[in-house]
C-alpha cells in the first residue's frame, strides 16, 4: 500500500509564550554549541493512537496542549527565544526576551484513515509523506537594534487524524541543545500535559560557567566556523527526497546472537566494548556495505569508510556537568575501516571490533573523549565528503516514554535523517520488545530493499 495524496488542512497557527513571562535570559554559546551553528534542523515525529472527534481535538486537546506547552516553557525559556548571530562583531548567543514565543501549528489530515497505519508501520514508506507533519523553523530575521541575525530555535506542529490519532512534530535548531536536552523538554511537556501540576521532572540546568574552557575552544571554533563561510543554516531535506523510510527491529534475542561471535572472537572483556549499541551499529554498517552493489553503488574495496557517532560528555567533563545540563554536550567518536573489509564475510566482526575499540579508548577511558577537541573542526570537517555513516539518537533516550496521556507513541520517526547525504540511522529503544532496538533508515527504494535482504539473511545465518 502507498499513501494517498498529501492533503492537510491548517486549523490554526499561533505563538505560544512561556507562562509567567520572564524579562530576559541570555546564554553564551559553549564550544559544544558552536559546532552546530550551521547544521540542518532536527525533526522528530511522534504518532499516537488516540481516537477523537474534530470537535474534541479543537475544543479540548489543542487548547490543553497549548496551555501545557506554555507552562513547560517557563522552565525552558531558551527554546522560546532565538539564536542571535552577530553580523559584525561579537559572539553568537541564545537569548530569550519578553514577548518571544514558539510557533505552533494545529492541523488536520484529510488523508484516507488507513494512512495512519501505513505511516506508523515498519515497511518501506515514501519519505516525503512524513515532511507534511513536521514544521519548518520560522525564517531568520535581521534585528537592526542588536546588529544580529535572529533565528528561532523551536517549532511545533500537532496534526489530528480524525477518529484515529494525533501526530506531534517537533523541529529544533541543533544549536539549542542535543538529543538529551530536547528529549528532556519533550518529556517535561508530555508529563505536564498528562499530570498537570503533579508533573515531576528535573529542571534544566543552565549555568554554563561550570563548563571549563582553558584552551579557548569557544573562540577557536567561532573563528573556524566563520572562516568556513557556511552562511545560513542548512534547510534540511529538500523534497522530493527520492527516498523511502523503513524500520528494522533487533529484538533482545537478535542482539544476544550478534554479541556471541564478537565475544568469542574477543574473549578478553577489556579488549573492546561490547554492548547493544556496538553490535547494532556494526550490523547496520555491515549490511549497508554487503548490499551496496545490489543497491547500485559501485565502491572500490580500498575506499576508506567512517562510522561516526556522538557520545554524551556531561559525565566526562572536568568537573562533570549535571545530567540535566541544557545545551549541547557531546563528543565526537569515529571508527574507520575500508569498504572491502566491511563488506566481507567477517565484516560484521571487523566493524564490531573497530566500533568497540573506539568506545573503549575514546568514550570509556577517562579524559580521552575531549582530548582532541581543539582539532574537531579541522579533523572531521574534511570527512563530510567521504563515505561516512552516522547515528541519530541513542538507546539511552526512551522517546516512546514521551506520553501526553494517550499511552506510548504508536511510532517514532527521526525525519531529519532524510537530509543526510550518506546512509545514516536513527536508533532508539524498541516500543514493543523489551531490550530491543529500532533502527530507522532513509535510503533509495532500491537501497532499502537490498539492505533488508542483507539484514534478514544475516540474522538467519550464524555470523
Amino acid at each position: 500500500m502507498t499513501a494517498t495524496p498529501k492533503t492537510l488542512s491548517i486549523l490554526r497557527r499561533c505563538s505560544v509564550a512561556p507562562a509567567s513571562d520572564a524579562a530576559e535570559q541570555r546564554l553564551p554559546l559553549t564550544y559544544f554549541d558552536m559546532l552546530w551553528l550551521y547544521f540542518h534542523p532536527i525533526e522528530r515525529l511522534l504518532f499516537y493512537k488516540h481516537p477523537c472527534s474534530a470537535a474534541d481535538f479543537t475544543k479540548t486537546i489543542a487548547p490543553h496542549l497549548e496551555s501545557s506547552l506554555s507552562q513547560t516553557l517557563r522552565h525552558y525559556l531558551p527554546l522560546a527565544g532565538n539564536l542571535l548571530y552577530p553580523l559584525d562583531s561579537g559572539m553568537p548567543e541564545l537569548r530569550y526576551f519578553s514577548g518571544d514565543s514558539v510557533a505552533v501549528t494545529f492541523a488536520e489530515s484529510n488523508r484516507d484513515p488507513a494512512d495512519f497505519d501505513y505511516l506508523t508501520g515498519n515497511q518501506p514508506r515514501e519519505a516525503d509523506d512524513f515532511h507534511l507533519f513536521v514544521p519548518k523553523l520560522p525564517e531568520s530575521t535581521t534585528d537592526s537594534e542588536s546588529g544580529c541575525r535572529k533565528s528561532p530555535l523551536l517549532a511545533i506542529q500537532v496534526t489530528h487524524f480524525p477518529e484515529i490519532g494525533i501526530a506531534i512534530g517537533v523541529t529544533n535548531h541543533h544549536v539549542a541543545g542535543d538529543a538529551s536536552s530536547i528529549v528532556g523538554f519533550l518529556k517535561a511537556w508530555s508529563s505536564t500535559a498528562k499530570l498537570g501540576g503533579e508533573a515531576e521532572f528535573a529542571p534544566p540546568f543552565y549555568d554554563r560557567s561550570v563548563l571549563k574552557d582553558p584552551t579557548g575552544r569557544t573562540e577557536l571554533y567561532w573563528n573556524q566556523m566563520r572562516s568556513l563561510k557556511f552562511g545560513e543554516s542548512k534547510p534540511g531535506a529538500i523534497t522530493p527526497t527520492n527516498k523511502v523510510r523503513a524500520t528494522f527491529i533487533l529484538q533482545k534475542t537478535d542482539i544476544e546472537k550478534l554479541k556471541k561471535p564478537v565475544m568469542e572472537r574477543e574473549p578478553d572483556s577489556n579488549s573492546i566494548h561490547i554492548s547493544s549499541f556496538t553490535v547494532a551499529t556494526a550490523y547496520f554498517w555491515w549490511c549497508t556495505d554487503r548490499s551496496a552493489a545490489e543497491a547500485g553503488d559501485q565502491i572500490g574495496d580500498e575506499v576508506a569508510e567512517y562510522f561516526g557517532f556522538a557520545a554524551d560528555a556531561r559525565s566526562r567533563t572536568d568537573p562533570p556537568l549535571a545530567a540535566a545540563y541544557f545545551g549541547n554536550c557531546v563528543g565526537f567518536v569515529l571508527a574507520e575501516s575500508r569498504h572491502g573489509v566491511i563488506k566481507g564475510e567477517e565484516g560484521f566482526l571487523v566493524a564490531a571490533k573497530v566500533v568497540g575499540q573506539v568506545i573503549r579508548d575514546k568514550v570509556n577511558r577517562k579524559g580521552e573523549l575531549l582530548s582532541d577537541a581543539d582539532e574537531w573542526v579541522v579533523k572531521f570537517g574534511p570527512l563530510l565528503g567521504s563515505r561516512a555513516f552516522g547515528v541519530a539518537g541513542s538507546p539511552k533516550f526512551d522517546v516512546y516514554g514521551v506520553d501526553f496521556g494517550w499511552g506510548k507513541a504508536a511510532k517514532f520517526e527521526s525525519v531529519s535523517i532524510d537530509g543526510d547525504p550518506n546512509a545514516s540511522i536513527s536508533l532508539c529503544k524498541s516500543r514493543d520488545f523489551e531490550g530491543g532496538l529500532e533502527l530507522g533508515v532513509s535510503m533509495s527504494k532500491r537501497a532499502v530493499d537490498a539492505f533488508a535482504t542483507a539484514f534478514y539473511h544475516g540474522l538467519k545465518k550464524t555470523l
